[in-house]
Formats: C-alpha cells, structure tokens, sequence
C-alpha cells in the first residue's frame, strides 16, 4: 500500500475542541480553546472537493458552495439504459501518483482497473475510411514518435514524411530549447515536419486537450520535453528517454464503477469531517478585511444575498469566475484572466449490435481533423475497453461515447459552430453516422437501446503559449493575500492528476502558512 501523504497540520489548539468531561462542584472549570479555524471552499468542482478535504484533515472548519446543482464538475455520473456511465472523465492518468493515492486513502484502491491492451486507433483521411484506419502507434508521447522509421509510423505519415522525421536525429536542436515559451505544434513541425504533427500528434492533443497543438505552450502539456531534447539531441531521442523513465504499465486507469465512485467517495468523506456541503449556492460577491473574507451567495427567494464569514477563503472554480470575484482583491488576476475553453458535447449511445463483440477498432478512434466523413474528434468504445463494463451489459450490447468539439479559430467557427449548440437530436443523429464509419458495422436507430448527450462548457481551458508565465503571475499576486488560494485547471492543467497534485500542494501551504500564524 502506498505511504499516505502527510499534510502539516494545525497546531493542536486550533484543530479541536477539548472533550467535554465532568467536573465536581467546587472544581476549577476548563477554559475552552480557540474555535478552530474557519475557511470557505467556491467550487464544488474536484479541485474544490479536494481542497476542501484537506483543509478538513487539516482541523479547519469548512464550508463549501458550489452553484449547481451537482458536485464532481467533469468526473461525474448519468443514466442510460438502466447503466450509470461516466458523464466526464472515464480514467486518471497513472504516470504520477497523486491520484491513486487519493484513491487509496478513500478506501478505492480494491476498484482501480486497468483498460483492456487492444489500444485504440487512429482515423486519417483518404477516400477509404476503412483503408485510412490503423492502430494508434504504441511507442509514441502525444503522438510524437520514438522511431519515425518504424512501419506503424511510415503507414500513418508515408515514406517522404517518415524521411523527413528522420531527420530529427541530425538536425541541430537550435533555440527551441532555449526559447522562453514555444509551442507544442513548433516544436514538432520543426523537429520532424508537418505529417508527423498533422497526422499523429494532432489527433491525440484534439482527443486530449480540444485543441490546436500550435496554440498548446509545449512546457505545460509535456513538461520536460524540451529539457529532454537539448539532452539527447533530438526529439525522438528526447520521447524515448521520457517512456523509459515512465512508470510501467498502462497511462491510464479507471474505477470499477465508473468514475463517478470518486466524486461520491469524496462527498462521503467531507461529510463525515464535518464539512458543510450547500449545492445550488452560486457565489455573487466576494469581500476581504483584516478580520477575514465575507462571501455573498445569491438567494433564491430572500430579497438579500446571504453572506458567509470565513478565515480563509479557496477559489476552486473556473478562470474567468475567479478573475471576476477577486477582481477587487487580487486586480492583477484579470490580465491573466484564461478566455473561455472549448465547447465539448459528449453523445453516448447503448447499442444491441452482436457484431461489434470483435471490438473492430479496438479501444476506440481518435480522428484527424481533415476526416470529411467524420465530425466526432473521438470514439471510446467503452465496453471494449473496460471489462467491468463489458461484464455489466452482457455479449451484444454495447456502450459507445462520442465526443465533439475543437479549438477552432474565429474564422473556423464561422463555418462550424461550436457543438454545444446543436440539439440533441441532431448529435444523436450525427453520433450514429459517425460510429457506423469509425467502426465499419452499421448502426441505426433500431439497434439503439438508450442515449443521452452531455454537453461541458469552458471544461477543458487550453494551455495556451505562455501558460507557465501567467499561472507564475498569479501565484505571485495570490500569496500577497494572506489566507487566499486560488486552485483549479486553468491553472493547474486539464486532466484529473493535475488538478489533483496541484490542489494538494497548494493547500498544504496555505495550510502550514495558517499555522504559522
């Protein structure tokens, strides 16, 4: 079992009231301690889920708002067809172990599974869609190859654009190491050329991140990469030694259950700490004095916002509501205020389709964006992936998620509107006709058992060139405010162990500044 992480913790005076006890009559009565501190959590998101926890571990007494009516944000649940799926996130990425240790101390660990090793593919263009699909090369980081000569490679970009990645190995690595910022898109453009960027590593960002590579600082969304290749002297060199020092085993896993487990275990658990949990308790206005931060919360029907007093306060929601609601206190946040992420809907289907028992495109696709036939960006074929699930439905049926929406320029979204504002009908529609061609077996509204279409907004903020710069300037302005910290993935990065790691590390210093105090 992992080492639990331990956080500094409070001194004991501010984390508990003494025991009550009686006394005799003519006895000197106790004086009670302190109150323990207290803090207010805005977001009920997993980074202020999380934060919230630990302030609660930490002795605080902790109160947290989040203005929907669910908690979880992207790792969360729904109904179709009499199964409960995964509404967001479906796994957590295994590199790191701020994840699993999290689920470890939640008593999930007897849950975390493994995806099955078929691995998914990778839809390219080409008058034949079925000719134009192979398997996702295994070997690669974001795309990016470890060998441009190695047969999966040269099927994918073809012999020229196999050569010219080869030349990664003699090209001097020039300024791209040095350079302030760059992209990610740069970085291997320039390296190993425009095949290798258009048809390996743009598909895998869009599936990843719902952007451009060319608009992702590279630093953020592969940290050490460009350390690793002024080290090695080339790209691919540079992706091999990153792989090699990875940890074995799978990137990713899930939970038994879906994902949903965690945002529900995390619940429980800030309940049984005492934390007061208020859904549908949208935050208006946000105050500061010598004396501690006041927040107001919209009522429902009261003429006047409640207000809330707290010690301490966490900001764990999106940029742009972060910027607004600290506008005031921390002004330096509205030049780093993040524009608002991509709109994804994610279309999930339950079919009853025997031919899709063979798991004809393994795992699922990632689509290239220059795919005509296709709008979806990507297909989990979910019960070919995760056997808990596969065990659920039974031979035959089969759950399908498909998911829609890229980083597009002004010019682009002029011609292809953001899919968050289709109808549901209409993505039902285009879902089908999509899995039909990705998976070569046709699908008809018959072989349909249930569906339902999720739709996030702002969910995935891309790391944009510069990221680092701006997260760094936000920090600095943040910790002038004592007892303020400001947690989430437009800062921390998209995916759930980021958020995790980052969340952790920085309430444990808000924490052990609290006790300093």
């Amino acid at each position: 079992m992992p080492h639990r992480p331990v956080l500094p913790h409070l001194p004991a005076a501010l984390s508990h009231f003494p025991a009550a006890r009686k006394t005799a009559p003519d006895a000197v009565p106790e004086v009670p301690g302190p109150a323990p501190k207290t803090a207010v959590v805005v977001g009920g998101g997993m980074s202020g889920l999380i934060a919230a926890r630990d302030l609660a571990r930490s002795g605080l007494s902790v109160t947290l708002l989040e203005a929907g009516p669910d908690l979880g944000g992207c790792v969360g649940a729904h109904s179709v067809a009499g199964l409960t799926l995964d509404s967001g996130a479906e796994s957590f990425a295994t590199r790191s172990r701020a994840v699993p240790d999290l689920i470890e101390e939640l008593g999930l660990g007897h849950a975390v599974v493994q995806p099955n090793r078929d691995g998914a593919w990778l839809q390219l263009a080409g008058e034949d869609t079925a000719a134009s699909a192979q398997r996702m090369p295994q070997t690669g980081l974001l795309g990016i190859p470890a060998d441009p000569r190695a047969p999966e490679i040269v099927q994918a970009i073809g012999r020229t654009g196999s050569a010219r990645a080869a030349l990664d190995k003699v090209l001097p690595v020039g300024s791209l190491a040095r350079r302030e910022t760059v992209s990610l898109g740069e970085v291997v453009r320039t390296r190993m050329g425009d095949a290798v960027l258009r048809r390996l590593v743009a598909p895998v960002v869009g599936g990843v991140y719902s952007s451009d590579p060319d608009v992702l600082d590279a630093d953020s969304v592969a940290p050490g990469l460009r350390a690793a290749l002024a080290e090695h002297g080339s790209l691919a060199g540079a992706v091999a030694s990153m792989r090699a020092a990875a940890p074995a085993g799978s990137a990713v896993a899930g939970l038994a259950g879906g994902m949903g487990r965690l945002t529900r275990a995390l619940e429980e658990d800030l309940l049984a700490l005492g934390v007061r949990i208020r859904t549908g308790a949208a935050v208006t206005a946000v105050g500061h004095s010598g004396s501690g931060w006041t927040v107001s919360i919209a009522g429902d029907e009261a003429p006047e916002a409640e207000t809330v007093t707290a010690d301490t306060l966490v900001m764990a929601t999106d940029g742009p509501s972060a910027a607004v609601l600290l506008a005031d206190t921390v002004p330096e946040l509205a030049a780093a205020r993040p524009g608002p992420g991509p709109g994804v809907a994610l279309v999930t289907l339950v079919v009853d389709q025997p031919d899709l028992d063979a798991h004809p495109r393994g795992t699922g696709v990632l689509v290239a964006a220059d795919v005509d036939a296709v709008d979806a960006k990507a297909l989990t074929h979910a019960t070919a992936k995760w056997q808990w699930l596969a065990d659920s439905t039974g031979p035959g049926t089969h759950v399908l998620r498909l998911s829609y929406g890229r980083a597009l320029s002004a010019a682009d979204t002029a011609v292809q509107p953001s899919p968050v504002g289709r109808d549901d009908e209409d993505l039902f529609a285009q879902a089908l006709a999509d899995a039909s061609v990705l998976l070569q077996v046709p699908l008809g509204v018959d072989d349909v058992v249930g569906w339902d279409v999720v739709r996030w907004v702002g969910a995935l903020p891309s790391a944009a060139v510069g990221h680092r710069e701006r997260v760094a300037a936000v920090r600095a302005a943040v910790d002038k405010t004592a007892g303020l910290e400001v947690v989430g993935a437009w800062l921390a990065g998209t995916g759930l162990a980021a958020v995790t790691a980052d969340t952790r590390t920085r309430i444990a210093g808000l924490v052990e500044q609290l006790g300093r105090q």
